[in-house]
């Protein structure tokens, strides 16, 4: 057995262990990292931890100890009102703004983690407000900001237009960024369907807003995990308290929020509105400027920070920077090249660019879109010239999908902002559709796309 996949078998046996017991991913693949890295790879300690994502933890713990802290102090009850009010009380548009202000934001230049951290915690919010399924809002945001990834102003677009230019093959930015637009819409408007957007057409207008339950900053489903530790329960004796029950699909809740002047709520604000000029316009971290504005939010309000502290998704960031540092491993070793090669050495073209396209989506759904974006375009350079030139549009289409659109998995940074910021629902049972969902993505998209942009 070579050294590749004597990492490739861990990984999919932290999957089996992680689906049957209930222990935590990221436990196992760190644990995983250190065995492999060690002891095949011949890695140090030092070399192991070089993978460790310290930019994604420090996104992911400062976008929801931010919004935590907005979410106490009624800032995003205040603006979910707004924004029923905007579209005058349908509560079914709401979604497809969300959907809509991220492809906007990511087909400008904002960075795709960018958009979803500022999204998701508000989207999140009102989905748990107004019974809609968080999944469904959730990756309608998600979509969105895949959908405008690849216009030619967009990062993805950019850097995937240089890496084309580079290998020498022919491109159209604007079958790229209209493939990567409509497969996500597509899908989006898909799980509108099968996920009660129906419905929610059916409900109508929200006209009186004493109707309207308060949003749930802490959500413990019936036989559920306790999703927060001792320092949030502390806290609550420190500010004023509102208790409500709600039943939503999923169950029965107990909800607890803050209460806060109206003052407090409009400087936060203006902090949200901040964070996305400084992250979308300035290109400033949206981890460490999340972390400011909170510090700054906390001085002013120093009762609520231990239950912001506490409603910090540590979990979910133990899993993802877990496997994000066990993928580094593998990237380390050699491992992901050397499938990407296997793969393009296929004699047929067709074929070599399908596998490819499932390469480019299994590894993107645990690492950097980006990153496979410039590994594995330029694989296709031997077989994509010649005869077999008009396939190249097409497959640099359909790799720029399918490399991107499995961004909904928990393990990804868009899925792991979506999974730390949902609300009114078991966190394992999220998590779980989350994963099934971005199971199913990462096998049925590459056909889709491949027989949509190459095969036809």
């Amino acid at each position: 057995m070579t050294t590749h996949w004597m990492s490739i078998l861990p990984l999919g046996a932290m999957f089996v262990v992680a689906t049957a017991l209930p222990i935590n991913m990221g436990v196992l693949a760190f644990v995983g990292a250190f065995l492999v890295g060690t002891l095949v790879a011949g890695m140090s300690a030092k070399a192991i931890m070089a993978g460790f994502p310290a930019e994604l933890f420090l996104t992911l713990a400062g976008i929801t100890y931010l919004f935590a802290l907005a979410q106490n102090n009624g800032t995003i009850d205040w603006l979910v009102r707004l924004a029923v009010r905007a579209v005058r009380g349908r509560i079914a548009a709401i979604p497809w703004i969300m959907f809509l202000v991220a492809a906007l934001l990511t087909s400008v230049g904002a960075v795709s983690p960018a958009a979803v951290a500022i999204i998701a915690p508000i989207a999140l919010g009102f989905a748990a407000r107004h019974g809609i399924h968080p999944l469904m809002m959730g990756l309608m945001v998600i979509h969105g900001a895949q959908a405008g990834g690849f216009s030619p102003m967009s990062i993805y677009g950019g850097i995937t237009n240089k890496i084309v230019a580079k290998a020498g093959l022919p491109l159209s930015e604007i079958t790229t960024m209209l493939a990567s637009f409509g497969v996500n819409f597509a899908v989006a408007l898909g799980l509108f369907v099968a996920l009660g957007g129906l419905q929610l057409m059916r409900r109508g207008r929200v006209e009186d807003e004493g109707e309207l339950a308060p949003i749930p900053p802490v959500a413990r489903a019936q036989g559920g995990p306790q999703v927060f530790g001792g320092a949030e329960a502390e806290s609550y004796g420190e500010g004023r308290r509102v208790a409500a029950s709600r039943s939503s699909m999923l169950g029965q809740v107990q909800t607890q929020t803050f209460q806060a002047t109206s003052v407090h709520q409009v400087i936060t604000a203006l902090g949200l509105v901040l964070l996305a000029v400084l992250t979308l316009g300035y290109k400033l971290d949206i981890g460490f400027v999340s972390i400011t504005i909170g510090l700054v939010l906390s001085l002013m309000q120093p009762r609520l920070q231990k239950s912001a502290l506490g409603q910090v998704s540590w979990p979910e960031i133990m899993l993802i920077v877990g496997v994000s540092t066990y993928v580094g491993v593998m990237e380390k070793m050699g491992t992901i090249d050397y499938v990407g090669h296997s793969v393009a050495n296929l004699t047929s073209p067709l074929m070599a660019a399908l596998l490819l396209c499932f390469v480019g989506a299994v590894v993107s759904a645990f690492a950097s879109s980006t990153a496979v974006l410039g590994s594995l375009i330029p694989l296709g350079v031997p077989f994509l010239t010649g005869d077999n030139a008009g396939m190249a549009i097409g497959f640099i289409a359909a790799m720029a999908v399918s490399s991107t659109i499995v961004d909904v998995s928990p393990f990804s940074t868009n899925g792991a902002l979506v999974l730390a910021n949902a609300k009114g629902m078991d966190r394992d049972r999220f998590f779980r559709l989350l994963l099934l969902y971005g199971a199913a993505v990462t096998v049925i998209a590459p056909i889709v796309v491949w027989s949509l942009f190459v095969l036809l």
